[in-house]
């Protein structure tokens, strides 16, 4: 089980682990954590620890590096949403500076790619960090006739994303499981063929993933979906 040193106020040697590294460096009032390897249901909770530790001992909040992540999956998801929930609690950030291509996928899939925008640094003029995002101006109009404020309008679609990321969650663990009792995947492949088919078919992740747990209950599987879960299984089980 991979394990991590607390932050300090210098940069903290790196914790290295078969499938993990984490480090965090402190910048200005806010934290940078850098995260490496493979962050799943077997390093979750070492993942929460290292980020909550670390949002614990910044006054700002954490700017994430997930360039190096090589595979995450829901599991890694609800971590990143946990801490952020903390973070916005506690009056401070939580922002992805940097991310890999399987975490950019993951967020698009899920909708959550805005809710980790980058925090913006102060401005030359007077150092105050301006968080607000624009509205087009039809929208802006349109919310304020109905008597909507901006901080409004962002919170409820906020919420909106979170619980659709939440609740997905159980239905695409589930599917992964289908899949890898049914062609013997570990847990990294069948999720990728989960984003491949889902990809290929232009069908939401979760989407897919019930479709995937209701064949288990007798409702069968169009026959293009069949198609596409085969190909990309076969594709993955390949010899390199």
């Amino acid at each position: 089980m991979p394990t991590v040193d607390p932050p300090s106020s210098a940069a903290d040697p790196p914790s290295v682990s078969a499938s993990l590294k984490i480090v965090t460096r402190p910048a200005g009032v806010r934290t940078v954590v850098v995260v490496s390897g493979e962050i799943d249901i077997d390093t979750e909770q070492v993942v929460r620890s290292a980020l909550r530790l670390a949002l614990a001992r910044s006054s700002g909040g954490l700017d994430l590096d997930l360039a190096g992540v090589g595979f995450c999956d829901c599991a890694g998801l609800n971590v990143l949403l946990s801490v952020r929930g903390i973070a916005l609690t506690d009056g401070k950030t939580l922002g992805v500076r940097a991310l890999s291509a399987g975490v950019e996928r993951l967020f698009a899939l899920t909708d959550t790619s805005s809710l980790f925008s980058p925090v913006p640094g102060p401005t030359a003029a007077d150092g105050v960090v301006d968080t607000r995002r624009e509205h087009s101006p039809t929208t802006h109009d349109l919310m304020e006739e109905n008597g909507v404020s901006d901080e409004a309008e962002e919170l409820r679609v906020e919420v909106g994303q979170l619980k659709r990321a939440m609740q997905t969650r159980p239905v695409i663990d589930l599917a992964r499981g289908v899949l890898m009792a049914s062609f013997g995947l570990s847990r990294e492949d069948a999720w990728s063929v989960l984003v491949d088919v889902s990809q290929r078919s232009n069908t939401k992740l979760h989407q897919l993933a019930e479709e995937l747990v209701d064949s288990v209950n007798g409702a069968p599987l169009p026959e293009p979906l069949q198609q596409r879960i085969s190909t990309a299984v076969a594709e993955i089980s390949r010899p390199a």
